[in-house]
């Protein structure tokens, strides 16, 4: 099992948990099992195969978009950070 870390606007949707764990072999299979285990948090990341637009995932901090993606291998050991983005100004 990999660790997820929860950012705080998340974690109603983890039950106020910080850190969850979800099980895969690589981004695809860790959000899909997230999303079984989770429902209200995976659909809100992850959703019709894709990693949703305003959210940025980091697997042992890297960003997977800059890597392989969904394609992105994770082990048991990794840490995995769900970080949405942030927009604004003037």
């Amino acid at each position: 099992m990999s660790l997820i870390r929860v950012p705080p606007v998340l974690r109603d949707e983890a039950g106020g948990a910080r850190e969850v764990e979800a099980a895969g072999k690589n981004v695809r299979e860790l959000l899909e099992d997230l999303t079984k285990r989770i429902p209200a948090l995976g659909t809100r990341v992850y959703g019709d195969g894709e990693i949703r637009s305003f959210v940025n995932v980091y697997v042992d901090g890297e960003d997977v978009r800059t890597r392989d993606g969904l394609d992105t291998p994770v082990r048991a050991s990794s840490t995995v950070i769900l970080l949405p983005a942030m927009a604004g100004g003037c």
